[in-house]
């Protein structure tokens, strides 16, 4: 399965996704192929330890509860 660079880059590796389980090439004709459903294997749910949000912009280094891949 082939992955983003951009999903790779200072990722959590407490974040998943639905995209991370289709294995899909992407296709250049649709705008965003993530469908932004993301979730933090911490909590199990749609907010990381800290209360806040897990998606692929929030979750990076600096952030409390931030795990480096």
């Amino acid at each position: 399965m082939s992955t983003s660079p951009k999903l790779l880059r200072n990722r959590c590796r407490r974040l998943r996704s639905k995209g991370m389980f289709i294995d899909v090439e992407p296709d250049p004709t649709v705008p965003d192929m993530n469908d932004g459903c993301f979730w933090c294997t911490h909590t199990m749910n749609a907010l990381g330890p800290d209360g806040k949000g897990a998606d692929d912009e929030s979750c990076h280094p600096g952030r409390s509860c931030y795990e480096p891949v």
